[in-house]
């Protein structure tokens, strides 16, 4: 791994209004960039929306439809590695998918692999959980509720990645249109993420999240205080490999904004260099109980 200095943006991904989302990711990869950022994340399906009812005709193919086609084109002019979700269609078939490319093109992809609540409506889950070699350093993607699963990140470390990404399009509650509501959102929201800091502690990896912000549209189909209504309070962190916070968003309005925080592979040396460093002594043969199915017909 080189040091590496990594962006978080934490943005409203609108429903069905890719351009509405295109044309400010550009702007905050330009402003990432300026920042000498050499990687940015974006959030989970922060291009067509989380759970928009008309998926299935927003869904595009990858690498080869027009918003990554967009995406590859910001990387190039910006000289920055950019990741972000949207929703992707092979053969009919719809993938919540994070995105990877460059400033030479497409890079590679995650699909999302345990699909949370209403999901289900819209995507299916992924299978394949590769790490990719993005010349500074190698990155897994763990998309939101996959982060729940510890042993995807395992399996992203096992594979060798330093860096492990986690974007989100997280709704944990609604909030009034009040300044005391918004934050009482934004700090339940903050609270509830930054447990996920165990995941880069417990795999010695970096860790890069980001979630999306803001009212995304109101779905008719619930009540407009629902939980699965497309609000994301948004918060935003960055993780040492030994789960100690190297930035963070605030945590007192929902608003867009973005962290930089600088990756010094020495910490990941330190951290890998312990008698105690986990993936050395863990004891795989003992844990053939994880992979046997425990739902009986």
């Amino acid at each position: 791994m080189q040091p590496t200095c990594v962006a978080a943006v934490s943005m409203n991904g609108f429903m069905g209004e890719s351009e509405r989302v295109l044309t400010p990711l550009d702007e905050w990869c330009k402003r990432a960039a300026a920042a000498k950022a050499a990687l940015v994340l974006f959030p989970e399906l922060v291009v067509h929306g989380h759970c928009t009812p008309n998926t299935w005709e927003l869904a595009e193919p990858v690498p080869d439809g027009p918003s990554v086609r967009r995406l590859i084109d910001i990387a190039r002019r910006h000289r920055l590695v950019l990741s972000a979700g949207l929703s992707e269609k092979e053969r009919d078939i719809v993938y919540n998918t994070q995105v990877l490319v460059g400033p030479d093109g497409f890079i590679g992809k995650q699909r999302k692999l345990h699909l949370s609540r209403d999901e289900v409506n819209y995507y299916k889950g992924g299978r394949d959980i590769p790490v990719f070699d993005i010349g500074r350093c190698k990155v897994g993607t763990v998309i939101c509720y996959d982060n729940q699963f510890p042993e995807i990140a395992r399996v992203l470390a096992l594979r060798g990645a330093e860096v492990l990404l986690m974007p989100h399009a997280a709704r944990f509650k609604p909030w009034p249109d009040t300044p005391e509501g918004e934050a009482a959102a934004r700090r339940h929201s903050h609270d509830q993420v930054a447990t996920l800091a165990l995941r880069a502690r417990e795999n010695s990896c970096f860790a890069v999240l980001t979630d999306q912000a803001g009212r995304a549209g109101t779905l008719d189909s619930y009540p407009p205080d629902h939980e699965n209504q497309p609000h994301h309070a948004g918060t935003a962190f960055i993780w040492g490999p030994g789960g100690e916070l190297l930035a963070s968003a605030q945590q007192e309005r929902v608003q867009e904004e973005m962290i930089v925080a600088q990756l010094d592979p020495m910490r990941l040396a330190r951290e890998r260099s312990l008698s105690n460093y986990m993936l050395r002594t863990r004891r795989p043969e003992l844990f053939g109980e994880l992979v046997r199915d425990q739902v009986s017909s």
